[in-house]
Order: C-alpha cells, then sequence, then structure tokens
C-alpha cells in the first residue's frame, strides 16, 4: 500500500474511532492527522510541525472577517430583526395559497442572509411564525417542514462564514466571487421551496384572509427597510470596491449595532457583554477548527493524498457527470454525520483537485460543497437545524420527516442544476467581473 492510502486509512479509522468516543471534532482532527504522519516522520518533528501549522493556517488575514461577521449576526439575531421581516416578507406573499408558509420562506432566506446562521433563521421564523400559521388552521408539521427546508438558504446567500473558510482553505478562492455565487443558488433552492409549498396549500385550501392597508404597508416597509440595508451596504461597498470582505464584516457590526441600539431601540447596553462573550466562543471553536484543519492539510499535501484519490476516481469513470454524481453523493452522505466548518475544512483538499481536474472552476465546486452540507444541516442524525426547527415547531422528528420529503426532492433537483449548469453559480461573478 502506498504512502498516500496509508496515510488516508489511519486518518480515516483514527478519526472515526475518536468520533465515536464523543472527543471534539478538532482534537480528533488533529490527533488523526499527527498519526497519520508518524509512518514517514518521527514524533518529536510531527508534532513540532504540527504546532507551525496551526499557527499558519490562523495567521490569514482574511479569517479577522469571520468574528465580526460572527458578533453582526449575534447583535441582529438579538435585535428584534425576525418579526420585522416576516412582516415585511407577507407584503409580497398577499392572498395566494399558503401565504403564511411563503412568507416564513421568504422571511428565511432574509433573515438567514442577514444573520448568517440557519439555525437563527429556524428558532427565530419558527417561533413567531408558526403560532400564527396554527392559528389559521395549518397542520403544524407542514409548518414546522417549512420553516426546516429553507432556514439553510441563508448559507448559500451571502454574508456567509462557511464561503470565507472555503476560500481559506481552497487556497485563496475569491471571497467576493463566492458571495456573488451563491445568490441564485440560494434563491432557487427558496423558489423550489415555495412551489412545494403552493400546491401543496392549494389542495389542503391554506388561504390568508390578512390584507395590508396602504398606511402599513408603508409603515411595514420603513421598519424592515434598515434591516435589509445591511445586505445592500455590505455587499454593495464589496463589489464596488469601497472596501474588502474583512472591512466590510466591521462595517456590518458597526451598522447593526447601530441600528439595534438606536434606531430599533432593542438592545441595551448592558446585553452587549453577553453578546460579545457567546462571540467570542464561536470564534475560538471555528478559529482552532480551522488551524487544526491546517496540520490534515499539510499531511495530505506531504503523502499526496489528494492525488492519489484524484487519480482514483477519474480511473472509475473519466465522465464529468458521473464524477460529479459521485462527489454530491458522498458530500449528502458526509453532511449527514459532520458539521459544515470541518466538513469544509477536511473534504476541500480532497475533492477540489478532482473537479479542477475536470475542468471546473473552484468558485462553482465551492458552492456546490456549500449546498450539499446546507442539505446535511436539514438532515438526521446530526442535522442542527433540523433539531431546532423540530423543537420551535413543537413537533417531533419522525412526525415532520414526510412533509419534508417533498422537500428534499425539490432541493436535490436544485443542487443538480447548480452542478450540472455553472452558470447558475458562475454567471453573477463573472457578469461583475470576479472570474
Amino acid at each position: 500500500m502506498s504512502i498516500a492510502w496509508t496515510a488516508g486509512l489511519i486518518i480515516l479509522i483514527v478519526l472515526m474511532i475518536m468520533l465515536l468516543a464523543g472527543i471534539p471534532i478538532a482534537i480528533a482532527l488533529a490527533v488523526s492527522s499527527i498519526c497519520a504522519i508518524l509512518p514517514v516522520l518521527e514524533l518529536e518533528p510531527a508534532l513540532l510541525t504540527g504546532a507551525q501549522r496551526i499557527f499558519s493556517g490562523i495567521s490569514v488575514f482574511n479569517l479577522i472577517a469571520i468574528p465580526f461577521f460572527i458578533l453582526a449576526g449575534n447583535i441582529m439575531n438579538k435585535g428584534g430583526i425576525a418579526i420585522r421581516l416576516i412582516q415585511f416578507a407577507k407584503l409580497f406573499t398577499g392572498k395566494i395559497p399558503g401565504a403564511l408558509a411563503h412568507t416564513n420562506i421568504v422571511a428565511n432566506m432574509l433573515f438567514g442572509a442577514i444573520s448568517g446562521s440557519g439555525t437563527a433563521a429556524a428558532s427565530a421564523m419558527g417561533a413567531i411564525i408558526g403560532p400564527v400559521e396554527e392559528k389559521e388552521g395549518y397542520d403544524r408539521n407542514f409548518s414546522a417542514a417549512v420553516n426546516i427546508a429553507t432556514a439553510p438558504t441563508g448559507l448559500l446567500i451571502p454574508p456567509s462564514n462557511v464561503m470565507i473558510t472555503y476560500a481559506l482553505v481552497s487556497g485563496g478562492t475569491s471571497i467576493a466571487a463566492l458571495f456573488m455565487a451563491g445568490y441564485i443558488p440560494g434563491i432557487l433552492w427558496g423558489l423550489a421551496c415555495m412551489a412545494v409549498v403552493y400546491f401543496y396549500a392549494k389542495k389542503c385550501g391554506y388561504r390568508s384572509a390578512r390584507t395590508f392597508t396602504g398606511k402599513e404597508k408603508i409603515r411595514t416597509s420603513y421598519e424592515a427597510v434598515p434591516s435589509l440595508l445591511m445586505i445592500v451596504i455590505v455587499i454593495g461597498g464589496i463589489i464596488k470596491g469601497i472596501f474588502t470582505a474583512t472591512e466590510g464584516a466591521v462595517v456590518a457590526v458597526v451598522y447593526s449595532l447601530i441600528l439595534s441600539l438606536f434606531f430599533y431601540h432593542s438592545i441595551k447596553w448592558r446585553d452587549l457583554p453577553g453578546i460579545f462573550m457567546d462571540s467570542a466562543q464561536m470564534t475560538g471553536i471555528i478559529i482552532f477548527l480551522i488551524g487544526v484543519s491546517s496540520i490534515m492539510s499539510w499531511v495530505m499535501a506531504f503523502t499526496g493524498l489528494p492525488e492519489a484519490i484524484s487519480e482514483t476516481m477519474l480511473g472509475i469513470s473519466n465522465n464529468r457527470y458521473v464524477i460529479l454524481l459521485i462527489i454530491n453523493i458522498l458530500l449528502l452522505i458526509v453532511g449527514t454525520f459532520m458539521d459544515m466548518t470541518p466538513a469544509c475544512l477536511i473534504f476541500t483538499p480532497i475533492f477540489l483537485p478532482v473537479c479542477q481536474a475536470l475542468g471546473m472552476n473552484s468558485v462553482h465546486f465551492g458552492i456546490m460543497m456549500i449546498f450539499n452540507l446546507c442539505i446535511g444541516t436539514i438532515t438526521p442524525p446530526v442535522g442542527t437545524t433540523l433539531f431546532v426547527g423540530v423543537k420551535v415547531g413543537n413537533t417531533r422528528i419522525e412526525e415532520v420527516i414526510k412533509p419534508l420529503l417533498l422537500y428534499f426532492a425539490a432541493i436535490f433537483a436544485v443542487l443538480l442544476v447548480v452542478t450540472y449548469v455553472p452558470a447558475v453559480s458562475m454567471w453573477l461573478p463573472g457578469l461583475l467581473g470576479y472570474v
């Protein structure tokens, strides 16, 4: 057996054993990587090199964007944004069948994009709009399924921390290009779920009798527009070259603070220490994961594992469609057992060379991968967004899975379009000159 496959087998076995034993993923990544290099390198230089790789992995300027986007998201999550976005979304859903469910979808897309968190969107929207849907006669499991299925759209619609992580681990893919590439796939995900809601709601007779007066429409728009402007300011500033993605993250923090403290008056100064602490804890977890993943990346490069996997997969078939289908299936399986950040850190160095050998752009692959991993967040057994959505929807997983199946079918159809039609991801970045 070659050095590459020996290293890969050691990583797989040690990693699985440690994860099954309940050891944190970051520790498991570091230990399995060091174990994999021991057949070709002594323990002391392996440990020293591993420590160096951790520091070099986190000594990247663009990483500063992650804690600031996390902080901005936490401020917005606690800033009363959800109810205002729900009211704003209602203006567009009107009296079409399943209007409240459509409102949930649009609000998830908006709030997820602002907060950068699928679980935050599922929690905020489910807790607010779920009881209203139940009062109007919507089936509780149907409402929960809609909320769960569309909460991850905000992870594709920028700003998104997982895109920043992918940009770093992929060797310098443009963050701005990834941000632009996520818009159309994220919107298509939401539209596909809206199509399912429309036919289901029409069959069940779910209609809303609520209408807005002209004065209510003006007031609702006035209250929601400042929140929506955060996306325009941050993404627009990056596109126009006014500031970088890292500087845009700082702008997002300042803007969200001003909005929540002085415009909405939804948080107090005394709330800030708790928000800062939550953000620091979340940042520490992600940054440490990125650092230890650098050890694995070094081990893979040192042993030639990505090249070995690439040669093997291309040896199975030289058909682009078959290889991409296999990668999609593998990523879907991985996503059901692993959170997005570690999965992105581990499998980008493995699958990206394969896709680049097939002529795939790294931006296109990044969106395809993130799309797959987003599905994992709503899939058992480790679907964090699924669990949150079930809890706030006051239902059980076994009851919500059946109505979720239709949404999974629609989402998988969009995934195939994203995979096999590069223009879906690449058109907007190309239009703006990023690729």
